[in-house]
C-alpha cells in the first residue's frame, strides 16, 4: 500500500498528488532531491547575465514541456503547456506545474526552454481518481484525515486509478466504498484498459511508459511521449521483473518501476500506438529534441576547457586583457591556422579549439605579443599552430633575405619538451618551408662550435642553456630572430632565470635596430602557472600584449591581489570577521563576503547590518531578490561607502559580480577551483599590464581575506602552496602547523619507495607534491647489502646514465654461476612450458643461450593469455620488460632457494646539467654501450635497502703478461665527459644528513631509527651585486639557530626551521674580505653581505652552479631601471651564471 499527499482535489476523477511513502520511495531523499532541483533552476534561471534569446523557445505549442516563473512561490517551475490563446497582452499559456498540480498563465515571452539538466527527475505530481466509483455529486477534503493511503487499481493514459484509504481518529476509512455506501456515487461496471489473462484475471498494472524518458532522451522520443495500453506492448528489460499475482500484482508492479524511476505522463491527446514512426511523428520528435537540448547551452561554465565561448570572456572565468578587441575563434573551420595543419588536426580527431586556444590562436595569428596561462599551457598545440600560419604567411623572408639565420626560436625548459615540439614540426608538414631544427647542447668545449644551422633554417628548438652557449661562440646567427616562443614560460624562468634574462635581451638588442622597423615582431609566453617574472616580460620586453588566463586563481596572482590570511577559532570567526572590515573608507569599497550555506549567510548578515556599512544578502531561497539586489550593488558610490553583500557559492555565479574590491572567504573554499572563482568576483580591479598607460600610483588592490579556523586543517597544505606564490606574509602559527601536516602526510609513506630523485641526486625538486617517501625508514631501508668497502659488482641494465641493476660478483664462490650452470643443464633435459601464469609466481625464460630467474609482476585478462605479454622481473638482472606468456616455463624449486641477486648501484655526484632530473638519452646510451656486462671495482660509501651507492666506480684492466692492474676509466668521468652530466658534490652530504638525523648507525642497520627527518636541507638563496658587494637573500622564513661563517673563498650558512636542519656550503668563484663580511634579518629573512676583495662585477657566484642558487631576477629589473636612464644598457655578460 502507498501513502500519497493530496495536493489539490478537482473532482473524485481528478485528484493531484505526491507519493510520499511506499516500495521503493525514500520520502525525505526523495523531497531534497526536489528542493536541490528547484535551487538549481532558480539559480540558472535567475542568472542576471543570462542570455534570455538563447534559452526562449521558438515556436510553443501545446503539449510541449517548458520551464516559467510562478510568483505565488517566488520561483521557476517545470510546466506543461495546456493551451495558447490571445490575450488583452498578447500570446499567453496555460500551463500546468508538474511538481505542484498547479495551472498559471503567463505570457508566451516569460516561458523558458527546460535544459536537459533538469530532466533528471521525474514529474513530483501524478493524477489521481478513484477507482470503480462514479461520483453523483460529490466535494472531498482530506483535511480531518491524519492520513492517506492508496491501493493503486489501474492506470490510464493520463490517470492512476486508486482504492483510496483515509485514517480519521485511528479509524482507516476506504473513500471508494464509503462514498457509494452514503449515495454519493456509485460503482461503475465499465472496466477500462482490461486486459484477460489467465482465468479471465483482470490485468490491473499500471500504464507505463515504453521507455524512461530521463535517461535516455533519443528512445523517448522515438515513442513521440507515448504509453503502452499493456505489458505486451512493452518491452522489457532482464533486471525489471514482474510479478503477476491477483490481488497483489499492481502492489508488486508498482514497486518495481518506481524503483527504477519509471514515470507518468500527463498526456491530453490521443493515443496512437504504431510501430514505426511517421514523418509527421519524426517532425516532431525533432522539434521536441529541439525542445529539450537548446543550442549553445551550457550550464557548467566553470569547468576546465570547454568549448562553449560567451562573448564576455569574464562570464566563463577567463580573463582576457589586450589592447585591440579579440574575437575568439569557436570551431577548426573559422580557426586562423593553415588548411594543411587544420587536416592533420582533424585526422586526429581534434576535439578543440579549447577556450585557451580559442582566445589564443587569434592573438598569435596577428602576430601579437601574447601570455597564456592555461591548464593546458604545457601543451604545444596552445601556440604552434597559428605560430607557423603566421610565419608562413607573413613577409618575414623577403624583408630579411639578405641574412642567413632562424627567425624564430621556441625555447623549452628541458630535452624532452624539446623533443615533444620537434616531433609536432614534423608531423605539421613544414619542414618543406621551414626547416626546423633541435639544437641541444652539452657542456664540451668544442660543442658549440660544431653546430651548424642549415641556410634555410627559419625555426630553431632549443633550452635556454643551449641558446646562451650558442649566443656566446655564434650571436651572428641570430641576428634576423623576429620571434621568440617561450614553452612552460613558468618552469623558464623558474630554473633558467639568468639564462632568459641574456636571451630577452639579446633579442630586444636584435629587433630594436633602425632596420628592423618594418619587421615583425613577436613574443609567445605560454605556461600554466604565473610567476613574477611573467610581470617585469610583459613590461619591459612586450609591446601591446594580449593576456589571457583561463585559471582563475592564476588570475588572480596576475591581477595582484593582495591576500591576507587570519586565524580564528570557528565560534570566533563573526568577530573577527567585523574587525578585519573597514567601515569607514577612504574610498568606495564592495566588499563580497562568501559563506557556506544560507545559515551561515542570515548569521553573518545579522551581524553586518549592524554596522555602518550598506549590508545587502541573497543566497539559495532568496533567488527572486537577485534583480533587486544587482541592482542595489551596480548603484554608483562614492569615497566613504562601504557596501557589504553576503551570499553563498552557488549564488556567486548567478549574480556575476565582477566589481568587488575585497572578497572575504568566510566558509572556507574546498578547491582551488572554487577559491579561484570567489577571487574572480574582483576581476575588473586586477591589475591590467597590458594597458601600460594605467596608472601604477593606484594603491587600492583588490583585496582577498581568509579565515581559517581550525575545522580547515587538512586544506591547510594546498592553501600554503598558492599562497607562498602570492609574497603574502603568513602567520608563523600557520606556518608552524603545515609543518606538523607535512610531517603526518611523510609518516603516511612509510610504506613507498625512496623517493628516486632523493637517491639519484641527494634532492626532490619539488617534495610536498611527490608521492614518494623522502624519509629513512627503520624496516624499508635496513641495508641488505655491504655498506663499506670495496666491491665487485657487474652492471647489466642501465636505467639511467648514474642508475645501474646488476649483481655482486663473488671473489670466493659464486652461488649465481653455480645456480646458473645447473638451470642451463636442467632446461637442456626437459624444458616445460608454464601451466598456469599467475601474477608473483616464479619462472623460467631463455634468451639465447641464457636462462634467467623471473617474477610475473602483472597479468592482463585470462582470455588467450597463451598469445598474450606479461610483466616479469629479472630477478639477477633487476631489468622489468614484457615476456610472451608462451616463452615462461616452469622453475623447479631448487632454483627458488637463491635469493635475488640483482641490487641497485648509484654512482654518486653526478647529476645532469641545466637544473634537469632527467638524463638526456644519448647519455644513457653512451653509458650502457661503456659498462654493460663489464665488471667493476667499486667503493661503497652508503647502503640503503638493496640500494648501494659507490664513489668512484672504476674499469679496471690487466696488462697482458704482467700483474699489473690500470684503471681503465672511471664511471664519474665518463659520465661527464659527454657534456650531458655535472658534478654534483653535495650529494653524498644530503644523503649523510639523513641518515646522520635518522640515527647513528642507521646505515650499517646496527641500530634502529628513532628519528624521522625530512628533505630540504639546502635554502633556496636569490643574490644579487653590486660593484663592491655580493648580497644573498635565504629564502627561510623565521629561522632559528643560525650560524654564518666567512672564509676568504667560501661562505658556510646552518639554521633550523621548524626542527628542520638547513646548511649551504658555498665555494665562492671570486675571494671576499671575510673580517667585512654581515648578515643580518630583514623581512624575516637572513641577508647576507659579502665584501669583495676587488671591485668590479663577478661573471658568477659560485665556482659550480647549484640549482639551489639563482640571480635574484626582481632586483635585477630595479637596479635596471635604475641605471638605465633612457639610455641604452650595455650588453649582459653572456657568461653570467649563479
Amino acid at each position: 500500500m502507498l501513502e500519497i499527499n493530496l495536493l489539490k482535489v478537482e473532482n473524485p476523477s481528478c485528484l493531484w498528488g505526491r507519493f510520499v511513502k511506499g516500495p521503493g520511495i525514500e520520502a525525505v531523499e526523495n523531497k531534497k532531491e526536489y528542493d536541490d532541483l528547484q535551487m538549481k533552476m532558480n539559480l540558472f534561471y535567475h542568472e542576471v547575465n543570462l542570455h534570455v534569446q538563447k534559452i526562449k523557445l521558438s515556436t510553443i505549442e501545446s503539449g510541449q514541456v517548458c520551464v516559467v516563473y510562478w510568483s505565488a512561490l517566488r520561483s521557476w517551475c517545470r510546466a506543461i503547456v495546456e493551451s495558447l490563446f490571445l490575450g488583452t497582452v498578447g500570446t499567453q499559456a496555460m500551463c500546468f506545474l508538474v511538481d505542484h498540480g498547479e495551472r498559471v498563465i503567463v505570457s508566451s515571452d516569460e516561458i523558458r526552454a527546460l535544459l536537459d539538466t533538469f530532466l533528471q527527475l521525474p514529474f513530483w505530481v501524478r493524477k489521481f481518481q478513484l477507482a470503480g466509483v462514479h461520483p453523483m455529486t460529490l466535494h472531498v477534503s482530506g483535511d480531518s484525515s491524519t492520513e492517506m493511503e492508496a491501493v493503486l487499481c489501474e492506470t490510464q493514459a493520463d490517470c492512476t486509478a486508486i482504492e483510496l484509504y483515509l485514517t480519521v481518529k485511528n479509524v482507516k476509512i476506504c473513500v471508494n466504498d464509503d462514498l457509494v455506501s452514503k449515495k454519493f456515487a456509485y460503482f461503475t461496471s465499465q472496466k477500462t484498459h482490461q486486459t484477460s489473462g489467465k482465468n479471465g484475471v483482470v490485468d490491473r498494472s499500471p500504464a507505463v511508459l515504453a521507455c524512461d524518458i530521463f535517461s535516455e532522451t533519443k528512445n523517448f522520443l522515438a515513442t513521440d511521449g507515448c504509453t503502452v495500453r499493456s505489458l505486451s506492448d512493452f518491452r522489457l528489460r532482464q533486471q525489471d521483473p514482474i510479478v503477476h499475482n491477483q490481488g497483489e500484482c499492481t502492489f508488486s508492479y508498482c514497486e518495481v518501476f518506481i524503483k527504477n524511476s519509471l514515470l507518468y505522463v500527463f498526456q491530453k491527446v490521443p493515443f496512437v500506438f504504431t510501430e514505426q514512426p511517421t514523418i509527421e511523428e519524426e517532425l516532431v520528435c525533432a522539434r521536441l529534441l529541439q525542445l529539450l537540448n537548446p543550442d549553445p547551452l551550457n550550464t557548467d561554465v566553470g569547468s576546465s576547457e570547454v568549448t562553449i565561448v560567451h562573448t564576455d570572456p569574464s562570464r566563463s572565468g577567463i580573463m582576457v586583457h589586450s589592447a585591440f578587441t579579440l574575437d575568439p575563434c569557436t570551431s577548426l573551420a573559422n580557426a586562423p591556422i593553415t588548411d594543411t595543419f587544420r587536416r592533420i588536426l582533424m585526422r586526429n580527431k581534434y576535439a578543440g579549439p579549447s577556450v585557451a586556444e580559442s582566445y589564443c590562436w587569434p592573438a598569435v595569428a596577428r602576430g601579437c605579443d601574447t601570455v597564456l596561462i592555461s591548464h593546458s599551457g604545457d601543451q604545444p598545440l596552445t601556440y604552434i599552430p597559428p605560430f607557423l600560419a603566421h610565419m608562413q604567411l607573413s613577409s618575414v623572408f623577403s624583408a630579411l633575405s639578405a641574412r642567413t639565420g632562424p627567425i624564430a626560436v621556441i625555447l623549452c625548459p628541458g630535452w624532452e619538451k624539446a623533443q615533444t615540439v620537434i616531433d609536432l614540426l614534423e608531423e605539421s608538414q613544414t619542414f618543406q618551408v621551414l626547416h626546423p631544427m633541435v639544437i641541444l647542447l652539452g657542456l664540451g668545449k668544442d660543442e658549440a662550435k660544431t653546430v651548424k644551422i642549415q641556410n634555410n633554417c627559419q625555426v630553431v628548438v632549443t633550452t635556454p642553456f643551449s641558446l646562451v652557449r650558442l649566443l656566446r661562440l655564434h650571436c651572428f646567427l641570430f641576428l634576423r630572430l623576429c620571434h621568440l616562443a617561450l614553452d612552460e614560460v613558468d618552469l623558464l624562468f623558474s630554473r633558467a632565470p639568468d639564462e632568459m634574462t641574456i636571451i630577452l635581451q639579446h633579442f630586444q638588442r636584435v629587433t630594436a635596430s633602425e632596420e628592423r622597423v618594418s619587421c615583425p615582431r613577436q613574443i609567445i609566453a605560454v605556461g600554466k602557472r604565473w610567476s613574477r617574472p611573467l610581470e617585469g616580460l610583459l613590461l619591459n620586453h612586450m609591446s601591446n600584449p594580449t593576456v589571457v588566463v583561463t585559471v582563475m586563481e592564476e588570475a588572480a596572482l596576475y591581477g595582484n591581489v593582495h591576500q591576507i590570511i587570519l586565524l580564528c577559532l570557528d565560534c570566533t570567526k563573526i568577530s573577527v570577521l567585523l574587525g578585519a572590515l573597514d567601515f569607514t573608507p577612504d574610498v568606495a569599497q564592495k566588499t563580497l563576503v562568501i559563506t557556506n550555506s544560507a545559515e551561515e549567510a542570515e548569521n553573518v548578515f545579522k551581524a553586518v547590518s549592524n554596522t555602518s556599512a550598506f549590508s545587502l544578502k541573497v543566497h539559495e531561497e532568496l533567488t527572486y531578490q537577485f534583480d533587486f539586489v544587482t541592482e542595489q550593488w551596480k548603484k554608483p558610490i562614492g569615497p566613504g561607502t562601504h557596501v557589504i553583500l553576503v551570499t553563498t557559492n552557488e549564488c556567486m555565479k548567478s549574480l556575476g559580480i565582477c566589481d568587488a574590491t575585497c572578497v572575504v572567504h568566510y566558509g572556507f573554499p574546498s578547491s582551488p577551483k572554487l577559491f579561484g572563482s570567489r577571487l574572480f568576483c574582483m576581476s575588473q580591479n586586477f591589475q591590467n599590464l597590458s594597458d601600460k598607460s594605467e596608472d601604477e600610483s593606484t594603491s587600492h588592490p583588490a583585496k582577498s581575506v581568509l579565515l581559517l579556523s581550525e575545522r580547515n586543517a587538512r586544506h591547510v597544505i594546498g592553501v600554503l602552496r598558492y599562497l607562498k606564490r602570492t609574497e603574502a606574509s603568513l602567520p608563523p602559527e600557520l606556518l608552524h602547523f603545515a609543518q606538523g601536516v607535512l610531517r603526518a602526510k611523510e609518516e603516511q609513506k612509510l610504506d613507498r619507495p625512496l623517493c628516486r630523485y632523493l637517491k639519484s641526486f641527494g634532492f626532490c625538486r619539488d617534495s610536498s607534491v611527490c608521492s614518494y617517501r623522502h624519509s629513512i625508514s627503520p624496516i624499508t631501508d635496513q641495508p641488505l647489502q655491504p655498506d663499506s668497502g670495496t666491491i665487485v659488482v657487474l652492471p647489466l641494465f642501465i636505467k639511467t646514465a648514474s642508475v645501474y641493476y646488476g649483481r655482486i660478483v663473488s671473489k670466493k664462490e659464486d652461488h649465481y654461476e653455480s645456480m646458473a650452470a645447473a638451470m642451463t643443464t636442467y632446461y637442456a633435459a626437459e624444458k616445460l612450458g608454464a601451466k598456469e601464469v599467475l601474477e608473483g609466481g616464479l619462472y623460467g625464460v631463455q634468451e639465447d643461450e641464457v636462462y634467467h630467474r623471473v617474477r610475473v609482476t602483472s597479468v592482463p585478462d585470462k582470455r588467450e593469455w597463451m598469445f598474450c605479454s606479461v610483466r616479469a622481473l629479472f630477478l639477477d638482472e633487476g631489468r622489468e620488460q614484457e615476456v610472451k606468456s608462451h616463452q615462461l616455463l616452469q622453475l623447479p624449486a631448487q632454483f627458488h632457494t637463491l635469493p635475488p641477486q640483482a641490487l641497485e648501484i648509484i654512482v654518486c655526484r653526478a647529476m645532469p646539467i641545466d637544473a634537469e632530473v632527467k638524463w638526456n638519452p644519448k647519455v644513457t646510451r653512451a653509458i650502457s654501450q661503456k659498462i654493460k656486462g663489464l665488471q667493476h671495482q667499486a667503493k661503497v660509501v652508503l647502503c640503503l635497502g638493496n640500494t648501494v651507492f659507490v664513489d668512484p666506480m672504476v674499469r679496471m684492466t690487466r696488462l697482458p703478461g704482467l700483474k699489473t692492474f690500470i684503471n681503465e676509466y672511471n664511471v664519474h668521468a665518463e659520465i661527464l665527459s659527454t657534456g650531458m652530466g655535472t658534478s654534483n658534490p653535495q650529494h653524498l652530504d644530503l644523503l649523510n644528513e639523513l641518515c646522520q638525523w635518522a640515527g647513528p648507525g642507521a646505515s650499517a642497520g646496527d641500530a634502529p631509527l628513532t628519528t624521522l627527518v625530512f628533505f630540504s636541507f639546502h635554502p633556496q638563496i636569490k643574490w644579487f651585486q653590486r660593484d663592491d658587494t655580493v648580497t644573498l637573500n635565504i629564502k627561510l622564513r623565521e629561522p632559528v639557530d643560525q650560524r654564518c661563517e666567512f672564509f676568504p673563498d667560501r661562505v658556510v650558512y646552518s639554521a633550523c626551521v621548524n626542527d628542520r636542519p638547513y646548511r649551504a656550503d658555498l665555494e665562492l668563484h671570486s675571494n671576499i674580505t671575510a673580517e667585512r663580511c654581515s648578515w643580518e634579518m630583514k623581512c624575516n629573512e637572513p641577508v647576507i653581505r659579502l665584501v669583495k676583495q676587488e671591485r668590479g662585477d663577478w661573471k658568477m657566484l659560485l665556482k659550480q652552479k647549484s640549482a639551489f642558487v639563482s640571480l635574484d631576477f626582481d632586483r635585477f629589473e630595479e637596479d635596471e631601471k635604475k641605471t638605465s636612464n633612457g639610455k641604452i644598457l650595455e650588453p649582459f655578460a653572456l657568461n653570467s651564471r649563479s
